[in-house]
């Protein structure tokens, strides 16, 4: 425990940016916890492992209060919401327990990688174009098996992904980030299952772990980042934003390098 004033602080930073860009917590916070969990001595075969799923699982908590938000102002659309839910569960649980076979040098090149897209998709800003209406239902499983499966690598709440692709079938823009936010939540949940699932069998995790979720850190990253996104939303709407989200994409893209150096 002598770590926790560490994870407080991640949790500080991840709150106030994802109030503040609006992006999803766990591509910043899973570089930083790498390199908190490799200094407390935790076992190196399992740091990614550990990182994602306890990001994940702080995703669990933060997601509610922005879905309770949206849906105030009705910028939920729920109906694509349930849609997307049943294929967004299935891939975001299908690729956490596959995660658990993965060594944590490959697994930690694939993470960078869904941070190089991700961070260049926001530095671009690009604006899809409403171009058809949402599919049936065996086209929504398969769009959010594959939203699922990917945020659930990337221990995200999957907006980067589930936005554009609700713009492109029509759905407006406002609506588009209600519903993201969600869909956030079953993504997180499902996901931290499989981790929680896969770490359950594996040995020699660290003690205060719950299968790949490591309590101690999900305790103070989530109480700090839930008491700091407020004020981060707040100044969203004083501060530019955009320019503000170019310059974090070059520090994610920094925070990728880093870590891959340091898995290479």
């Amino acid at each position: 425990m002598e770590w926790w004033w560490a994870y407080l602080a991640i949790g500080v930073v991840v709150g106030f940016l994802a109030g503040l860009l609006g992006i999803g917590g766990g591509m910043v916070m899973v570089p930083m916890l790498v390199f908190v969990f490799s200094a407390a001595g935790l076992p190196a075969a399992h740091l990614m492992h550990l990182a994602i799923a306890t990001a994940m699982a702080t995703i669990v908590f933060t997601s509610l209060s922005s879905v309770r938000a949206h849906h105030r102002h009705g910028g939920v659309d729920w109906h694509a919401a349930r849609a997307l839910a049943p294929g967004i569960m299935a891939g975001s649980l299908g690729a956490a327990l596959g995660a658990g076979f993965i060594p944590t040098r490959p697994l930690a090149v694939c993470f960078t990688a869904l941070m190089f897209f991700a961070a260049a998709q926001m530095y671009m800003d690009v604006k899809p174009e409403p171009q058809r209406r949402l599919p049936g239902a065996a086209g929504l499983f398969a769009a959010g098996a594959g939203i699922g499966a990917i945020s659930s690598v990337l221990a995200a709440g999957g907006a980067f992904l589930s936005i554009p692709y609700l713009v492109r079938r029509n759905v407006p823009v406002r609506r588009a980030i209600g519903t993201a936010a969600a869909i956030g939540f079953p993504i997180a949940l499902a996901g931290t299952v499989g981790y929680v699932l896969h770490g359950m069998r594996t040995p020699q995790l660290p003690a205060g772990s719950l299968g790949f979720v490591y309590l101690p850190a999900l305790a103070f990253v989530a109480a700090a980042s839930m008491s700091t996104a407020p004020l981060g939303a707040r100044l969203a709407h004083r501060l530019p934003v955009r320019r503000l989200r170019m310059v974090f994409s070059l520090v994610l893209l920094a925070f990728a390098v880093r870590m891959l150096a340091n898995f290479w």
